[in-house]
């Protein structure tokens, strides 16, 4: 998979290709970190706003933050002036938090061409890089609506996301490693989780590593140190599962997998949010 990071200087000096398709895709609600507040708006110039808690998620599922349909994402980056040949670059305002989220759905829809900004807006504004206050949509009509050129040349990866049933039948293979974002005291079940009616705990067999331990400030760590931790981590297993609590920090992880080099990572969507809540799946402490 190709290196899926881009920089601040790579950035400002292609925002004015017309190839170019800059998404903001930060979260109202951060959790696991102490969130960057923000006193007024304030964005990258050119950025459309990209939702995933609202608009590129599926809200008839029962899962929290579930992957969108692949008709409804089509239609709605369409609505967004996204073409096939577009150059998608993903920012969010916590540097590197739900960036990723949105990069994995992109590369589970089949889009080859769409990147994470390393460090994301705190990065930007650190290094006294122009900024707006307005996102580029407001007021701008894009004049592309129609889906049909995007659904002729994206396909659904599949392979790429799995669901309770495929994880548990993923248990005892030695060659696969499930790997957790959530922080040691969720992870270890010593601490109740914030969802109700959700268990405490980790899937078992799971191994813990906290997203925050992949990142170096607001931006990832470098690819020799990434290949380190997941060496002491997991080996060479060659199929790597990442959850987390609700599908969005694990592609943080994954984002760190692909950095390192490694080429299969597959996102359990649904995430401890899902298999914490269903008392016919085992769980550890």
């Amino acid at each position: 998979m190709e290196y899926p990071l881009v920089s601040t200087q790579w950035l400002e000096e292609q925002l004015t290709s017309p190839e170019l398709v800059l998404l903001d895709a930060s979260m109202a609600v951060v959790l696991g970190k102490e969130p960057i507040l923000y006193h007024e708006p304030i964005c990258i110039p050119r950025s459309r706003r990209f939702d995933v808690e609202e608009d590129f998620c599926d809200k008839t599922s029962t899962q929290i933050h579930a992957l969108p349909r692949f008709e409804s994402f089509v239609e709605g980056i369409a609505k967004l002036g996204i073409e096939p040949q577009s150059l998608i670059v993903i920012y969010d305002n916590q540097g590197i938090y739900s960036s990723p989220r949105a990069w994995w759905i992109f590369k589970v829809m089949g889009f080859h061409r769409v990147y994470v900004l390393d460090g994301g807006l705190p990065q930007w504004i650190a290094e006294d890089r122009v900024t707006s206050s307005r996102y580029q949509e407001e007021g701008i009509d894009y004049g592309v609506t129609d889906s049909a050129p995007l659904a002729a040349v994206l396909q659904y990866q599949s392979a790429k996301v799995m669901d309770a049933e495929a994880v548990l039948a993923r248990l005892d293979d030695s060659e696969s490693a499930i790997i957790d974002a959530r922080g040691a005291t969720r992870f270890l079940g010593q601490v109740s989780e914030p969802r109700p009616g959700v268990r405490s705990g980790h899937i078992p067999h799971s191994v813990n590593l906290p997203f925050g331990e992949v990142l170096n400030g607001y931006k990832m760590k470098s690819t020799t140190e990434l290949q380190a931790i997941f060496q002491a981590l997991v080996g060479n297993k060659a199929l790597r599962i990442f959850s987390c609590g609700s599908g969005i920090t694990a592609c943080i992880l994954i984002l760190a997998s692909v950095v390192a080099g490694h080429k299969s990572a597959v996102l359990y969507d649904g995430s401890w949010a899902d298999w914490g809540s269903r008392t016919d799946l085992p769980i550890e402490r």
